[in-house]
């Protein structure tokens, strides 16, 4: 297998999958990110609202080394690709995109969320491709202390009442689907695998599902297998209130920028 050591030693095919790659990565973690900061002050106990706020910047701050990246491949400026884009260029997943709902709702989504990112910074940090690996490796030691925080929640509500279980279910039960559109296939995918830069979505769901399922049956939820995935988001088809999201985001940006 070729090793790749910079962005300059690719073209082609292979570059523009590398790029498809990085803005999903990217625009997955900033919305994610932004959806965990809109809990900032209403979380039912401070413990968790600082440790959701902190996940939140975490997550944003991945999104950073994601985008700088796709500098360095000549997409644009890291304010730009974040801000100034039109809401069908972003290839963020429906799971990070929707609403705000309840406690558990945020709880869940961000742990399915947590797992899907450290599967797959697992696999990129053995990419073919050094500057990926080198990031991934690095994103990774964060996103192992969210899967931890994520997996201890979803047990804690879990194990605690019928009500607060019911809760985490129903969540469960409205997430997953979108939770499978993380592994969208994409046009990159035979790219990537065949060239040892990342792994195929087919086998990131396969060892997604091995992670999820036992944390999701200790807590006594129950997982439809049978459950079809909500794809679109990776091709920049997204609902109404994505777009809606992306402008506020983008008025934000603009008031702050404004300020300084």
């Amino acid at each position: 297998m070729t090793t790749y050591d910079s962005f300059d030693a690719i073209d082609g095919l292979t570059r523009q999958a590398i790029v498809d790659l990085l803005f999903r990565l990217a625009d997955d973690e900033l919305l994610t990110g932004y959806r965990g900061s809109e809990w900032a002050g209403l979380a039912p106990i401070v413990e968790g609202e600082s440790a959701f706020e902190s996940v939140a910047q975490a997550e944003i701050s991945h999104a950073r080394i994601y985008y700088a990246l796709l500098c360095e491949l000549g997409q644009g400026e890291v304010p730009s690709l974040m801000f100034s884009r039109d809401p069908r260029r972003y290839r963020c997943s429906s799971l990070a995109t929707l609403p705000t709902g309840d406690w558990c709702f945020n709880v869940m989504r961000q742990f399915l969320h947590d797992v899907s990112e450290n599967v797959r910074l697992a696999a990129l940090s053995k990419s073919s491709l050094a500057p990926l690996a080198r990031t991934a490796e690095k994103i990774h030691v964060d996103e192992k202390e969210h899967m931890d925080h994520g997996r201890s929640w979803v047990s804690r509500i879990g194990k605690s009442t019928d009500k607060n279980r019911r809760c985490l279910q129903d969540a469960l039960y409205e997430l997953y689907p979108h939770a499978l559109g993380l592994f969208e296939p994409t046009e990159a995918d035979e790219i990537l695998a065949k060239d040892g830069i990342s792994p195929s979505e087919e086998q990131c769901r396969r060892e997604w599902e091995s992670a999820v399922w036992p944390v999701l049956t200790h807590a006594g939820l129950e997982v439809d297998e049978a459950v079809q995935p909500i794809h679109g988001g990776r091709g920049g088809r997204h609902p109404e209130p994505f777009t809606q999201l992306i402008r506020k985001m983008q008025d934000e940006y603009k008031v702050d920028a404004a300020t300084k």
